[in-house]
């Protein structure tokens, strides 16, 4: 299991677009994938769950991935967020 801080400098933040793609980055993996921010922690596959963070640029989140790909996960989650 690995865990990272990640400050998401998507222009709009995490809205319903950005939040979609988010979760399709993370589907793409056999590893389990946490977005924590503040006191909630959701499933980063669950679109649902997303949406109940109200994510705007500039919030730092802590990233968990645990599993076979977890570090390839960890990697391109980050690179979405940063928005490369």
């Amino acid at each position: 299991m690995i865990s990272k801080r990640i400050e998401i400098k998507l222009p709009e933040g995490l809205e319903a677009r950005p939040i979609a793609l988010l979760v399709q980055v993370a589907s793409q993996y056999e590893s389990s994938v946490y977005v924590e921010s503040e006191d909630k922690k959701v499933n980063a596959k669950s679109i649902m769950g997303m949406m109940s963070l109200a994510l705007p640029s500039g919030r730092e989140i802590v990233v968990t991935v645990n599993g076979a790909d977890e570090e390839k996960a960890l990697e391109n989650i980050e690179k979405y967020l940063c928005g490369e």
